[in-house]
């Protein structure tokens, strides 16, 4: 049997039923029934990272995508169950429990934008209930079970688009000595896209060239390879 699922606090379907009090009534609210909110959300300080330290996608026309680290945050869920029958909520229950020890992890497209997937934990805090059976007949009964929730996930600031983020040269300088001002040879290795302006989704090979100084005599061979 499908449970209908809503989102809100318990105590609206408690009011709902205390304002529809006489029993006589052909339907008050059917049941069992679930609803869950938000509680709570805190900055999680035992996952944070290097603040500096960003992420970087191509797209289109050579655009670099770029976002700094997300901000770990622990956002609080409070799930209630409510039923006229201890054994329907064990059933609902047992079929939820199993599947956290004591987390559960959903694969989430946090930015769809540069394709950050992230594995978000579902940790299960706790799992309280409430059997209101005092009272006369005329009393109606509310069994809730109430199961708590804490998902560990990450919020993303703006994404800049910058066209001239693509890394078009790279040099590499070796020294004989950890002196390099006064070190007596120099090694330095460049490489450069072929053709210069290459795209990241084009064709295209290196330019690489070495060139000495100091001792011995400056020279400068080029060689290509394709990729």
């Amino acid at each position: 049997m499908k449970v209908p699922l809503g989102y809100g606090p318990i105590q609206k379907f408690l009011a709902r039923i205390e304002q529809q009090s006489e029993l006589n009534k052909a339907i008050q609210i059917t049941l069992p029934r679930i609803s869950f909110e938000m509680t709570s959300i805190q900055y999680d300080s035992t996952r944070k990272a290097n603040v500096t330290q960003t992420f970087k996608t191509c797209g289109n026309g050579g655009t670099i995508k770029k976002v700094y680290m997300p901000v770990p945050y622990n956002i609080g869920f409070q799930l209630n169950i409510m039923t006229k029958l201890q054994d329907d909520a064990l059933q609902i229950v047992e079929q939820i429990l199993p599947n956290f020890q004591p987390s559960f992890n959903l694969t989430v497209d946090l930015v769809d934008s540069i394709g950050e997937k992230r594995d978000i934990p579902i940790v299960l805090d706790s799992v309280s209930f409430t059997d209101d059976y005092e009272g006369d007949f005329s009393t109606r009964r509310n069994l809730i079970y109430t199961l708590n929730f804490t998902a560990k996930t990450y919020l993303f600031g703006p994404i800049s688009d910058s066209s001239d983020g693509l890394i078009r040269k790279v040099q590499v300088d070796m020294y004989t000595s950890t002196d390099t001002k006064n070190a007596k040879r120099e090694l330095r290795y460049t490489v450069v896209p072929d053709p210069i302006d290459a795209d990241p989704d084009d064709d295209f090979g290196f330019n690489e060239t070495f060139e000495t100084y100091g001792d011995a005599k400056t020279y400068s061979p080029t060689q290509q390879r394709d990729i």
